[in-house]
């Protein structure tokens, strides 16, 4: 199954990746970095600041991916069971990808119209791509 992450609200369509991966299917990820996150664009960023700058040293964690690929796997794997068994075996099902790689051109790409930025009433939302470039100039 290959997904289209173009205008969707990232944490709808993680909990449905989510759901496929653990029953089994591989799930390949496309433009992972037009992916949406709804909210006001200030209070995301701050929010993003803060688990960014959290923790005593560099050295120790926790650590943030600031690629939008990685961003979006990370928050799929907050869906998972990760340290069982069972959600190991889920994410490595997940696969993710910025733009459309040259071996998923020729097939069918799916869009979930449900879980598109269009049907939210508020019009507030952020780019997973303007995220990580925040994340990487405050460094």
């Amino acid at each position: 199954m290959i997904i289209d992450a173009s205008d969707m609200i990232l944490g709808r369509l993680a909990t449905y990746i989510a759901k496929k991966a653990l029953l089994g299917e591989k799930v390949d990820i496309v433009n992972c970095e037009k992916a949406v996150i709804t909210g006001d664009k200030k209070s995301v960023f701050e929010k993003y600041k803060k688990k960014n700058e959290r923790g005593s040293r560099p050295t120790k964690g926790p650590f943030m991916p600031k690629m939008p690929d990685r961003f979006v796997r990370r928050c799929i794997r907050g869906m998972l069971p990760y340290k069982q068994e069972k959600g190991i075996k889920a994410f490595r099902r997940v696969m993710c990808y910025i733009g459309i790689p040259d071996e998923f051109k020729d097939k069918k790409i799916e869009v979930i119209k449900d879980y598109n930025v269009s049907k939210v009433p508020s019009l507030k939302y952020v780019y997973v791509n303007e995220i990580c470039r925040s994340m990487k100039e405050r460094k």
